[in-house]
């Protein structure tokens, strides 16, 4: 009888863990949505996008709009752990001018409401907004692009980059990027972007403050707003390469120079499969007349791993490249994984080897 009892005991205490472990949670793709310019008297449908990443189905119990000009749609069977599901919004454009209508959604997952909304403004005579220029959208800013690049830079140099940035809220926006390295510097043209504008960010590399010759990476900010935190949906990467320079070397010191020729330039690893990780092997070869001597061996992102069996490589001698593709790495990569050389071959300091 005993055992029996704290057998029940142990079963409803677990039972119990269980229910606290197992629970809904509702994330939407963005909670503000600006539909920019909408034609009057035509009605525009707004899609939000939900998902459920708890480990229980997640019920909604209502969707409220703020008033009768908008109409919504939400599913009201559950949603299973890791699946999506839409919430459809329906606005009348009766009126001229801005709006912004909020909804709100209930569900299992919270006592608390969350609020889903809608902005733009109702124009008699459409304008064709082209985003085609922008397509990075962080909240109510598009970018024209979230990578920076600054290829083959020499010491001394101060390359600069353009972003465009596109305000499509219905107010003005102060642009200010965060977490700024020694080496870069920012100008926002205009300082306060009005809404509806496209402004300027221009960043300036100062090359004499990068460490090393090779590849320099780092990530920069947009905020939102004031005080606003860093977070993956704002994050720029900033890439830079700089270069040896060879401009004082003397016709016999070129003639003398070492010269690296690759096996191959390119690396195809097909489908891997199952596969943790598959190794390749390049051959590096000095058909100079004095040696050569590769200062950095890099990778983009983190999919590669690289070893070269000698970094000083004799006239007519060979070292081996090795690289390793990391899948766990690769499936997450931003972009295509490749390998950087830099050598103190003054035909090409610069090596890429794309690996597909």
């Amino acid at each position: 009888m005993y055992q029996r009892r704290i057998f029940i005991l142990t079963a409803t205490f677990l039972l119990l863990v269980a229910g606290a472990i197992a629970q809904p949670q509702m994330v939407v793709s963005t909670d503000v949505m600006n539909v920019g310019e909408v034609m009057f008297q035509q009605p525009k449908t707004i899609n939000f996008e939900i998902k459920n990443n708890g480990t229980s189905p997640l019920q909604l119990t209502a969707v409220n709009a703020s008033c009768g000009c908008t109409q919504v749609s939400w599913p009201r069977e559950p949603i299973a752990p890791g699946a999506t599901a839409k919430i459809e919004v329906v606005y009348d454009a009766l009126f001229l001018g801005t709006f912004q209508k909020e909804i709100e959604v209930y569900s299992n997952a919270s006592d608390e409401p969350t609020y889903l909304t809608i902005q733009g403004r109702v124009v008699s005579t459409a304008v064709e907004t082209d985003y085609s220029d922008f397509p990075i959208v962080m909240g109510n800013v598009r970018l024209s692009t979230n990578e920076v690049m600054f290829d083959d830079v020499h010491r001394g140099e101060r390359p600069e980059f353009l972003l465009h940035v596109f305000n499509t809220s219905r107010q003005s926006y102060k642009p200010e990027l965060m977490h700024l390295p020694s080496y870069l510097t920012a100008r926002y043209l205009p300082e306060k972007l009005p809404a509806g504008r496209v402004g300027r960010i221009i960043l300036t590399l100062n090359s004499e403050r990068l460490k090393s010759y090779g590849l320099t990476e780092t990530s920069v900010f947009l905020a939102q707003k004031l005080g606003d935190r860093v977070a993956p949906e704002n994050e720029i990467s900033v890439s830079a390469v700089l270069l040896p320079a060879f401009s004082h070397l003397s016709k016999e010191q070129l003639a003398a120079a070492p010269r690296m020729v690759l096996s191959q330039e390119s690396l195809v690893f097909g489908d891997l499969g199952k596969k943790k990780k598959a190794t390749q092997t390049i051959l590096v070869r000095n058909d100079g007349r004095t040696p050569l001597v590769v200062s950095n061996v890099q990778v983009y992102g983190k999919a590669l791993n690289v070893s070269l069996s000698s970094r000083t490589i004799k006239p007519g001698k060979t070292a081996k490249l090795k690289v390793t593709v990391l899948a766990e790495h690769l499936r997450k990569a931003k972009t295509a994984p490749r390998v950087l050389m830099i050598a103190n071959d003054p035909q090409k300091p610069k090596t890429i080897i794309k690996v597909k």
